[in-house]
């Protein structure tokens, strides 16, 4: 009976631990904040993917950002369909645009199988200057529009919320083929 009391008490000082430090990771007693959020279903990241100005080119601080999105996949193994969106601003011509964000979300999709993530787990999907998240009309907005969204298409094997895998978006490339 001594031994099950002190089972739950080490349990519920366990759940109270989780519970203030919010999951974080604790390096030496200081707590280390998670490398990445989630929001309405998207892993937001906290450092930026970035490409070449114009091209699908990752640049090398962009590992980074792509070893969270991998380890965060590898510890998920619930989020059965992760949809990578490419998205552009709206300057220069729309089917170029459409066409650079599909290359760029293929892009990490491959370096994503490449590094261990099974091929069947990531969608990668093209959506141009579609959804923009801030106004085209200054250098900073078109910036925040240039990016790319880690959406969580399926869980368990189940779409989430009657939505398409796809998200609207025009799927490109299978990440499984070189």
């Amino acid at each position: 009976m001594k031994m099950r009391k002190l089972t739950l008490l080490m349990l519920l000082l366990c759940a109270l631990c989780v519970s203030v430090t919010g999951g974080a990771a604790q390096e030496g007693g200081v707590e280390k904040p998670k490398p990445y959020g989630i929001e309405n279903n998207e892993l937001k990241l906290s450092v930026p993917v970035l490409f070449a100005d114009g091209s699908d080119k990752l640049l090398p601080e962009s590992e980074r950002a792509l070893a969270v999105v991998k380890d965060f996949l590898n510890e998920k193994t619930y989020i059965t369909l992760l949809r990578i969106e490419g998205h552009t601003d709206a300057d220069g011509d729309a089917a170029s645009s459409q066409q650079l964000s599909e290359r760029r979300a293929l892009l990490v999709a491959r370096w994503l199988v490449d590094k261990g993530v099974d091929c069947g787990r990531v969608l990668p999907v093209g959506f141009g200057a579609t959804k923009p998240v801030a106004a085209n009309d200054t250098a900073e907005n078109r910036r925040k529009n240039r990016r790319l969204a880690f959406a969580f298409a399926s869980l368990r094997g189940r779409l989430i919320g009657g939505q398409p895998a796809d998200g609207g978006g025009k799927v490109t490339g299978d990440p499984c083929r070189k």
